[in-house]
């Protein structure tokens, strides 16, 4: 017998109070952060915009709630399409006069009242696309063959590396990594035999370790056609900072020396005393743990972990494949933007200034995390719970 539910029910309360525990936080590091923002930057009211920003994604969440999400399906070959003719107008510079170039990356629109970063909400286009490729195919194959995985493997593929290509071409090396996340994540849960997985994750490594050798047997040939010398020269700024300390290892000291300054419980609130570059985006993690230690640092990390905790229940209490695969990509874009940030400021992981999810100032990438909350708390919305239903009250 199913369970009648009211509108209240229906709305996921734990995750949309986690949801707001992180905007109170990110509204707090974004205010606190100005004391140490460059001249240019200050008056400029960030906590606020970002305050918008955040009421801007409430509507998103709302509006992206209305629909019920199995008409994502219908489509989303649409909005993957739209995404791509935005990515390859980024690429041809077209139209010139509305494209943005910072920090040597091409991936700008601007819009009226500041800009528009297309590869964030192709993110989410990804996302539906992948979710429905894994459904149909089942749906379609009841006898699950070898050649089916490789089918099922290929379209994933193609369909994430077309986007993938546009966004290095920018170059936006970041981005391009959370989308090979997302695909990761997908593949995880696709049903595709695990000893296909592992031959591709082989295949990896072994790119990888293809790239080092024409790195240092090349170096000419590395530097032309593969990455950018700034790209090369942040993994050196990376492994040894201290060396690079007046350029590209500048970010990485100055994280390091405000993350430091916290130890256990924190400078305390607007007694930043380490200017760190960026630290309303990129660094606002370091500005945090500056400012509430260890403790500060931890609970945050901990908000993350709930979050996605709670998003992997829901994606496990869904009974329609399509709805579990949706938050399964929401998922891996996330963590791993997470992880990302946070390890490039204690020097986990080389930087790649991607911002750090409901934290970091930004209109484009607060806009696509909403809209990807709102694609779960549907999911959640319309997942029937029946009596007797065995694990599911746990």
């Amino acid at each position: 017998m199913e369970r009648d539910k009211t509108p209240l029910q229906q709305l996921d309360a734990p995750l949309l109070f986690l949801l707001f525990l992180l905007a109170i936080t990110s509204l707090v590091a974004i205010q606190t952060s100005e004391i140490i923002l460059p001249e240019k930057l200050k008056g400029l009211h960030f906590a606020l915009k970002q305050g918008v920003w955040y009421c801007i994604g409430g509507i998103a969440v709302v509006f992206t709630m209305l629909i019920d999400f199995d008409r994502f399906r219908n489509f989303s070959w649409i909005l993957y399409g739209f995404g791509m003719i935005l990515l390859i107008g980024l690429f041809l510079n077209f139209p010139a006069s509305v494209i943005e170039t910072r920090n040597n990356a091409t991936s700008w629109y601007s819009v009226p009242g500041g800009s528009f970063q297309p590869s964030e909400l192709m993110k989410v286009f990804l996302i539906i696309v992948l979710a429905k490729l894994v459904s149909d195919h089942h749906s379609k194959r009841l006898e699950k063959r070898i050649q089916d995985d490789i089918w099922l493997l290929a379209k994933l593929g193609l369909a994430t590396i077309l986007p993938f290509i546009l966004i290095m071409e920018q170059p936006d090396l970041g981005t391009g990594l959370v989308f090979l996340a997302i695909l990761g994540s997908v593949l995880l849960v696709s049903g595709i035999r695990w000893r296909l997985l592992l031959l591709l994750a082989s295949l990896a490594v072994l790119g990888v370790a293809t790239l080092v050798f024409i790195y240092f047997t090349f170096p000419v040939f590395f530097g032309s056609h593969i990455l950018a010398e700034y790209q090369i020269n942040r993994f050196y700024g990376w492994l040894a900072p201290n060396d690079y300390a007046s350029d590209e290892g500048f970010h990485l000291v100055k994280s390091l020396l405000a993350i430091g300054s916290g130890r256990l419980d924190g400078v305390g609130l607007n007694q930043l005393t380490v200017e760190v570059p960026e630290p309303h985006t990129d660094f606002i993690f370091s500005v945090i743990a500056s400012q509430f230690g260890f403790v500060g640092g931890s609970i945050v990390i901990s908000l993350f972990f709930m979050l996605i905790y709670r998003m992997i229940h829901i994606a496990i209490e869904s009974h329609d494949p399509f709805g579990s695969y949706l938050c399964v990509g929401v998922i891996g874009m996330i963590s791993f933007q997470v992880f990302q940030n946070i390890g490039m400021t204690i020097q986990v992981l080389p930087i790649t200034g991607i911002p750090l999810p409901f934290i970091s100032y930004g209109g484009s990438s607060l806009l696509t995390y909403m809209i990807a909350i709102g694609i779960v708390l549907n999911v959640r919305s319309r997942t029937k719970t029946f009596m007797f239903d065995s694990g599911r009250d746990n």
